[in-house]
């Protein structure tokens, strides 16, 4: 193998003892110039493609603005008028219809010689198609007559009769600002269900248990009304819920606004096998 020169490039390692003029050796002799132009240009044309609004905007002539000027409609001259043109012609008047009138004075009270010749009354048959005024004409027997309205008087005080109304039954309500609540808590509810409550024998056989939902009505005094069973288990235990809730003592009532009143409760209660 021949020495290699000190200042042998890789290519020249690579291609050493090879035939180099194959053309691999002439592309990679060339690669660094091909790459170094390559970027000279990429990079002229990305700049090129940056400025190319600039200088065209630069470029292109602006156009002339043109002045805005404020037109005042209530300024402008009145048209000219031409000598020659005839004024066009008025309008034509409206005809009103008019009502057949008969001629009928109020009484006045005139000395004896200014007291003309006295005319009579008009007739009722005469009054049915026409209207009294101050003279007698013949109208359009279709035309409405225009009544105009009274002057506002003081009408005289009608005394009202003030008529008591019925009472109103008590609303019930459902949900309340304050709810109803037993006597001592829940905690005092659970011990009565728990004292008073008797499981039915016809549930016991039938080994039945679970929860009847009763709803019933508190009222402002605290009293229980219209309990009823929501959804019961049968076997007695609907007939025992029902016993118990209507011997509750007197809760305390719901409030709205501050004042009691009667609200609907619903209360679940258990029957549960030992």
């Amino acid at each position: 193998m021949a020495e290699l020169d000190s200042k042998a490039t890789l290519d020249d390692i690579v291609f050493a003892n090879r035939n180099q003029a194959y053309g691999a050796y002439s592309l990679r002799k060339e690669y660094p110039k091909t790459v170094t132009r390559a970027l000279i240009i990429g990079g002229i044309l990305f700049t090129l493609g940056v400025l190319a609004p600039t200088i065209i905007t630069a470029l292109t002539p602006e156009p002339e603005q043109q002045a805005m000027v404020e037109v005042d409609l209530m300024k402008l001259p009145p048209p000219p008028i031409d000598p020659n043109e005839p004024p066009p012609p008025p309008p034509p008047p409206v005809e009103v219809p008019k009502v057949n009138t008969v001629k009928f004075l109020p009484p006045e009270v005139k000395p004896d010689e200014e007291v003309p010749e006295e005319t009579p009354p008009p007739a009722v048959e005469e009054l049915k198609e026409a209207v009294a005024a101050e003279k007698t004409q013949e109208g359009d027997p279709n035309a409405e007559e225009v009544i105009a309205a009274p002057e506002a008087t003081a009408a005289p005080t009608k005394v009202e009769v003030a008529v008591e109304a019925a009472p109103k039954e008590e609303e019930i309500f459902t949900v309340v600002e304050q709810q109803p609540e037993f006597t001592g808590g829940m905690a005092a509810l659970g011990q009565y269900l728990q004292k008073n409550l008797r499981y039915p024998a016809a549930a016991q056989r039938a080994n039945v248990s679970g929860r009847v939902f009763v709803s019933f009505v508190v009222n402002t005094d605290g009293s229980i009304q219209d309990v009823q069973v929501l959804k019961g288990l049968g076997f007695g235990t609907d007939e025992e819920a029902q016993r118990v809730v209507k011997g509750m003592p007197k809760w305390r009532p719901g409030k709205q606004s501050g004042r009691p009143v009667r609200v609907k409760y619903n209360l679940p209660i258990n029957f549960t096998l030992e």
